[in-house]
């Protein structure tokens, strides 16, 4: 009783700080610490908490110190332990944190908490090996699943970061494979995370056939988290072991439960091919249900598909479009393969077309549906073929008027048959009294369309915005032909219009971003940006677009934020994916935890990153010195080597979004990869010459150093 009492009268004095600190009150915890410390100055739970204080105080050294002071003593109590693991994680250093861990399993062995405390300091810092060697220590203590194969995951880890492919594919995978063996003979394995991992271990290691033994045995069973994952394992499988009647059976059987499922009939289709190459027969097909039938030839398939189909008419309800895309999928795959005689038996291109548009021409995905398939009509059809689109179009025609549409699904059908149009080059040739004819038409239905939109929430896309875009990139097109800079100020015209109208459509805002910096005008793209409110990875993938043109249109004082904004995501994403596979592996989501690494290595080897950092680097020299001392100073914070380049150019990753912009162009004019390539190279030539100017001013400072 007198120990209970002593603990509480240490939580009674304790008390004040954490109110203190949870107010952001640093001063007053620093006072109120002190204050217990002057009466009970064996109190380290305090001491620990000050450092906190400290630290949030900006005197990180004296926080250091008094740190380093508690942990000397290696303590043992939870409120002590908790305490210095929050301070020298906002330190970033978790190294200490797994020595205080490390201290407290000295002392206390059997101690499941203290064992799972040091295995997700481990996680932090990535130390795979120390990791394995302490969730066997956890399930020697506590002889639970998930702490077992905490340890097999750390094991296949290291097999996926060792740059030895040897030591991987002989040592660590057998070792995880034979852990993993051992529970399902034991039948100790109980969830499908579980036999995931065993997946994962023998795909690794190209065990194919013993991991369908796995899916099709009592752990698939397991399998349980998604609908029909098991049978979708076992196809996978089956594509991976090349056994092509069987995958083609299987993904079969999977359309019959979901004939909506896109890449399932990609599958289905690969197989097919693939059958029909080999020369693969009916009479060769096993013997089975009708589930299980092998549709190993063009006409079987056919047949199938065309069943779908029917079977979708037949439904009433609301149409999938699955199999109607895979119909056209077909047939386009049979016609590149040069067979027109099958080709022919599921209808002509247009035909096909025409009944997709007549039933799907009303949703605002059917052009980039019929778009990969308009390369299978004659060029000389098309005019002919938009012109038979349009009778599908209901909308009522008046004398010497516009024919305007009395409702949203007509409006969509419209813009659909517009952006057909365009894609099939008839807008091409226009002349030029024609062109500005059908902008203004555009407008003019834009400008009608927004009445469809009266009801919507502020951040909803006008359904109308896609006329406007359509002219906009009408009249863009003919200022890259002309270089008039009067069509440049016209477009800018039109889309500021547009963000009036629909203020939450980013597609206004990229252009317009876009074309202001093309007039080297800055300052209104960084309210457009702003106002996008863009997050995350998107500062990644949509950065681009004006990050690195504040400094070159000098306006220096808004590149600091801008720079260092978007450099706040890159540095944060360590901290935040190393929580995401902390969650991974208390929740045995292990499957994810390598999907989880490869994101992060991607973000911190992208291009972006590294041409944000230089150009902040050279900005700070601009802004934030004014004498050679000052200069030398940053330097040495920087620890800038100017012998020494730090840019892995040879990993660089590319993740700019280039498809983020609508586009209705032909196809000669569509991005390549080619062209992407190409700028990818000229952005890492600029990136060499930026980076070689900073580590060349380094080498002049250190140079001139007294």
């Amino acid at each position: 009783m007198a120990g209970r009492g002593h603990v509480d009268v240490s939580e009674r004095r304790l008390r004040p700080i954490y109110d203190a600190l949870d107010a952001n009150n640093n001063k007053k915890a620093i006072q109120e610490a002190d204050k217990v410390l002057r009466k009970q100055k064996d109190l380290i739970c305090a001491k620990a908490l000050k450092a906190i204080a400290l630290l949030r105080s900006s005197r990180r050294q004296e926080a250091l110190l008094l740190a380093a002071e508690v942990a000397s003593e290696e303590p043992i109590e939870e409120a002590t332990l908790q305490a210095l693991t929050i301070c020298y994680r906002e330190m970033e250093r978790g190294d200490l944190v797994a020595r205080i861990y490390e201290n407290a399993v000295k002392k206390v062995p059997q101690s499941e908490e203290f064992l799972s405390h040091l295995f997700m300091a481990y996680v932090r810092l990535g130390e795979y090996k120390k990791q394995q060697q302490t969730g066997m220590a956890l399930y020697k203590v506590a002889p639970k699943n998930p702490y077992y194969f905490w340890s097999v995951m750390s094991i296949v880890m290291q097999a996926l970061t060792t740059e030895d492919e040897t030591l991987s594919q002989k040592m660590f995978l057998p070792l995880a494979e034979r852990m993993v063996e051992k529970m399902a003979k034991d039948m100790k394995i109980e969830a499908e995370a579980e036999v995931r991992l065993y997946l994962i271990i023998l795909e690794k290691q190209k065990k194919y056939e013993e991991a369908l033994e796995v899916v099709v045995g009592p752990l698939g069973s397991k399998l349980i988290s998604e609908i029909e994952l098991q049978s979708l394992m076992q196809a996978e499988m089956y594509v991976q072991l090349e056994d092509w009647p069987k995958a083609n059976a299987k993904y079969r059987k999977l359309l019959l439960t979901n004939p909506d499922n896109w890449l399932w009939y990609i599958h289905y289709f690969t197989s097919l091919f693939h059958l029909v190459d080999s020369g693969w027969t009916p009479s060769e097909a096993d013997e089975g249900s009708s589930a299980d039938v092998v549709t190993g030839t063009v006409d079987m398939a056919i047949a199938f598909v065309e069943e779908r189909v029917a079977d979708e008419l037949k439904n009433g309800k609301r149409l999938q479009r699955g199999p109607f895309l895979a119909r056209m999928e077909l047939l386009k795959r049979l016609t590149e393969r040069g067979n027109q005689e099958a080709a022919d038996k599921i209808g002509s291109p247009a035909d096909l077309l025409k009944e997709y548009f007549g039933k799907f021409g009303d949703k605002p995905c059917c052009f980039m549906d019929m778009r990969p398939y308009l390369t299978m009509l004659k060029l000389d059809d098309n005019a002919k073929f938009v012109e038979e689109l349009q009778t599908y179009i209901e909308i009522p025609e008046k004398a010497g008027e516009l024919g305007l549409p009395s409702d949203v699904k007509t409006m969509q059908r419209h813009i659909c048959c517009v952006g057909l149009a365009r894609s099939l080059g008839l807008q091409e040739h226009l002349t030029g009294e024609k062109r500005d004819e059908l902008i203004q038409d555009l407008m003019r239905r834009h400008q009608h369309g927004l009445q469809f939109g009266t009801d919507l929430l502020p951040t909803d896309v006008q359904p109308s915005d896609s006329y406007l875009l359509m002219a906009v990139h009408i009249k863009y097109a003919e200022y890259l032909k002309t270089k008039k800079l009067s069509l440049l100020f016209e477009v800018i015209v039109m889309l500021e219009k547009g963000v009036a109208c629909s203020p939450s459509n980013a597609q206004y805002k990229l252009i317009l971003i876009k074309l202001y910096i093309l007039l080297g005008a800055f300052q209104p793209c960084k309210k457009l940006y702003d106002n996008m409110e863009v997050k995350h990875i998107q500062q990644d993938t949509l950065g681009y677009f004006y990050s690195c043109y504040a400094v070159a249109l000098g306006h220096l004082t808004p590149a600091c934020s801008i720079l260092s904004s978007m450099l706040k995501f890159f540095s944060a994403n360590h901290k935040d994916t190393t929580e995401y596979i902390i969650a991974a592996y208390k929740y045995g989501s292990f499957h994810k935890i390598p999907e989880i690494i490869s994101f992060r290595e991607r973000l911190n080897l992208s291009h972006n990153y590294s041409s944000l950092a230089v150009e902040r680097m050279l900005l700070d020299f601009i802004m934030e010195t004014t004498n050679p001392e000052q200069m030398r100073e940053l330097l040495d914070y920087m620890e800038i080597s100017p012998e020494k380049d730090e840019i892995k150019w040879d990993l660089l990753k590319d993740n700019r979004d280039l498809t983020v912009l609508s586009s209705w162009e032909p196809e000669e004019r569509e991005l390549t990869d080619q062209q992407i390539a190409w700028s990818f190279c000229q952005e890492k030539q600029w990136l060499r010459l930026r980076s070689l100017i900073l580590r060349s001013l380094a080498a002049v400072i250190l140079i001139s150093q007294p």
